[in-house]
């Protein structure tokens, strides 16, 4: 009987586990394929204008592109290093979007910017295909006719032959009814996500589909697809969970019969009466249940040395228990004070970012890691412009709705770096990895936002922000400390400054 309900519990189990890790995977599944789409829209947005210099030419021209079906990661470099000399030999010491407009290219030079994105952008999505083993991703972008769309950007190549030879299919136009695709539409039209997904079967089975549309700058521009199977089953797990089900089944029968007949000649009275009062004891945690189970204890065999020991033990424990709850108690109010007596040290109280306290804690390890070889690292430094006009002409509190104005600026923009109140109207960013990476961007991202600012009749006076903002980036032929790199930061920010003044003067 105990072998016919082990197997059967077994089998019941597997069952259970099986059907159970299908709908776990289905809708870690369904819930990955949205922070794929939230993944590739980041990263789209993150290149700003950029993406929409391409997009701009791209769309009318895409019919000029030829693009050889396995370009790959050095193809991509090589175009970008086409694209790069032809710009520094047309706008030498020239910045896209700061000195020079998109506008301004020449067709050659707007033709190989968009090449090299087009390849850039494409391997981008093939890759979140393979990182996430995912089915399909996508960008794509209405033609202007009815259910019409351009499949812009796609992560699987199709080919099209050229005067005998055999290049990327670009920018084919689909036919999506908005009858069929209304989750697709939905997105386009409403210019906000859907609730749901889109489910349909096609030639990689039955997929789920999610859509996101694609803003920078406000401007609606596309939406982003992604597609992930759900219906095919793993047949390795399949067959693993089956084998490894087994090979428990047959060791727990054969250990729990061995086991049985034991407990049934030798120790099953003393075990249940044992079994009972400890299981009464976890449930009323009634210490006179000790003394019961010292009364059972009749002779010397190991179930009466065990009940014995189970005795002093409750007794122990109840004492243990008592006082492990006033020393964590104790602990838990110490930590808690201490912690927030730290937080309070290092929190800027009109910002809620890190203070001055804060930026000297983060300065000396970063001194301390420069010391230790440290390259990648740079500062940036920002100052609000005006202060001391709006403190005497608005008062004090209208200076601090400034300062608070752009330091919600400042930490938007610099999203991954950590950033401190140093001073009254200053700020300092600490730049590494990406936002080091991307500095030139983040700074004018931060102009771009903040000449937005000072022409919003929106916003008050005290609320259109001036502010300039310099940032070096760590060299060791001319910084020996961390000083060094904040103070030419500081000369730069200072030389903005006067740059911006020179200009209000003018």
């Amino acid at each position: 009987m105990f072998a016919v309900i082990t197997i059967t519990t077994l089998l019941i189990t597997f069952l259970l586990s099986f059907f159970n890790q299908n709908k776990l995977y289905k809708k870690q599944k369904e819930e990955s394929i949205q922070h794929i789409a939230d993944f590739l829209q980041s990263r789209i947005v993150a290149d700003g204008e950029d993406f929409i210099y391409f997009q701009d030419y791209f769309i009318p021209n895409y019919e000029k592109f030829k693009i050889e079906m396995d370009f790959n990661q050095n193809t991509v470099d090589n175009d970008r290093e086409i694209y790069e000399k032809m710009f520094a030999e047309a706008f030498p010491g020239k910045v896209l979007g700061r000195d020079v407009n998109f506008s301004d290219f020449s067709d050659e030079l707007k033709h190989a910017y968009s090449v090299y994105n087009f390849e850039y952008y494409t391997l981008m999505f093939e890759e979140a295909v393979r990182a996430f083993n995912i089915a399909y991703t996508y960008y794509i972008i209405p033609t202007g006719e009815k259910d019409h769309f351009y499949w812009s950007i796609v992560s699987l190549r199709e080919a099209k032959e050229i005067d005998g030879k055999e290049y990327l299919l670009i920018n084919d136009d689909i036919d999506l009814p908005q009858e069929k695709f209304p989750l697709l539409w939905e997105a386009w039209n409403t210019g906000k996500r859907p609730s749901g997904y889109h489910v349909y079967n096609n030639e990689y089975g039955k997929t789920y589909a999610y859509y996101t549309p694609l803003y920078i700058y406000g401007k609606k521009l596309g939406v982003i697809g992604v597609e992930v199977e759900i219906s095919k089953v793993n047949h390795d797990i399949l067959n693993a969970t089956f084998h490894q089900m087994l090979m428990i089944a047959v060791g727990l029968v054969t250990f729990m019969i061995l086991l049985l007949i034991l407990i049934r000649t030798k120790y099953i009275r003393k075990l249940e009466i044992t079994r009972t009062i400890i299981d009464n004891y976890s449930n009323t945690k009634n210490t006179k249940l000790a003394e019961q189970l010292a009364a059972e204890v009749t002779n010397h065999d190991e179930i009466s040395t065990i009940m014995g020991k189970f005795s002093d033990m409750i007794y122990e424990l109840d004492l243990y228990m008592h006082n492990l709850t006033e020393t964590k108690k104790h602990l838990q109010d110490t930590q808690q004070k201490a912690m927030e007596m730290s937080l309070l040290a290092i929190k800027d109280s009109l910002t809620g970012i890190r203070n001055k306290t804060g930026y000297d804690r983060e300065v000396a390890k970063i001194q301390q890691e420069i010391s230790e070889g440290l390259k990648d690292v740079g500062v940036a430094v920002v100052d609000l412009n005006f202060l001391k006009r709006i403190n005497d002409n608005y008062g004090h509190d209208k200076g601090n709705v400034a300062i608070i104005s752009l330091c919600k600026i400042v930490c938007h923009v610099f999203e991954h770096s950590p950033v401190f109140r140093i001073g009254g109207d200053e700020f300092a960013i600490i730049l590494k990895n990406h936002d080091l990476e991307h500095v030139d961007d983040l700074i004018n991202e931060f102009m771009t936002q903040i000449k937005e600012r000072q022409t919003n009749r929106n916003y008050a006076y005290w609320e259109n922000n001036s502010a300039a903002i310099g940032y070096a980036v760590y060299n060791p032929a001319i910084d020996s400390s961390y000083e060094d790199l904040f103070k030419r930061a500081d000369s730069e920010m200072y030389k903005v400054k006067k740059e911006m003044k020179g200009q209000r003067e003018a």
